[in-house]
């Protein structure tokens, strides 16, 4: 069997592993997934005719429009975080250590958690939009390919913060210290352009504000399922995404490839 043939065999078993984890467990991640939903109907129903007069006026229908993109990013973020305990609980209960003497490509195992972790991501992004046209959410100038390109790059934004969250599990001691050390995926979108214009932040932050990974990858998602300006903030995310994909997998393979103490 090639090296190629046994990678792809090797990483199947670790994904269909993952997988039933998840399945069998799934109150992490519907944990996780609650966050962003009650964020959804909070600003919507509480703070939505409030909140409409930051983005120019009208009205909670139009708050909803502006929200949902960005919950969606945050839907992702919240997903990942239980990969970063998911690879830790895995790294401190000795499974990886006996994975390490059995005959199977080194590199799958991580595979097999990014893999996962993307098709979870993708199934609460569903679950999230559903929510969102549930209660009025509507993108009627928006063309399927600027459907699929939005899927895309949810797709990629996936797999960046994924690989991120692999390096977090990756270095932490135990979950509770994997949950923590991925809060910084929570709260960036909190910091960014999801919840009010960044043009509305305080002067001084709004450069923090509009160059974060989440803020260009929220308004060109806004761009392409409401129409509006995408500007530098296409390519920007495309940077990003590409950006912590590399980082995230030599960072995870480094600290994965060291010899166990």
């Amino acid at each position: 069997m090639s090296s190629l043939s046994l990678a792809v065999r090797d990483s199947s078993t670790m994904l269909r592993r993952n997988l039933l984890h998840a399945r069998r467990y799934p109150s992490l991640t519907l944990n996780l997934l609650l966050t962003p939903i009650m964020l959804l109907l909070l600003f919507v129903y509480i703070f939505g005719d409030a909140m409409s007069a930051g983005i120019g006026g009208g009205d909670r229908s139009d708050y909803l429009a502006y929200l949902v993109p960005g919950l969606l990013l945050m839907t992702v973020s919240s997903t990942v975080i239980g990969t970063a305990v998911s690879v830790s609980m895995d790294m401190s209960e000795g499974i990886i250590a006996r994975f390490r003497t059995m005959a199977i490509h080194r590199g799958s195992v991580l595979v097999g958690h990014v893999i996962g972790s993307v098709l979870q991501s993708v199934a609460s992004v569903v679950l999230v939009g559903a929510v969102a046209l549930a209660i009025g959410f509507r993108s009627t100038d928006a063309t399927a390919l600027e459907w699929l390109a939005a899927f895309a790059l949810l797709t990629l934004f996936a797999l960046a913060l994924t690989w991120i969250a692999v390096g977090m599990g990756l270095i932490s001691p135990n979950a509770e210290a994997a949950s923590n050390n991925a809060l910084p995926l929570i709260l960036l979108p909190l910091l960014s352009s999801a919840f009010v214009p960044v043009g509305s932040m305080p002067g001084w932050f709004q450069p923090i504000a509009e160059y974060q990974p989440f803020t260009p990858a929220i308004e060109t998602l806004r761009g392409l399922l409401l129409g509006t300006e995408i500007g530098h903030n296409g390519w920007l995310a495309a940077a990003w995404c590409l950006g912590l994909v590399v980082l995230g997998y030599f960072w995870s393979k480094s600290v994965f490839d060291r010899d166990p103490k």
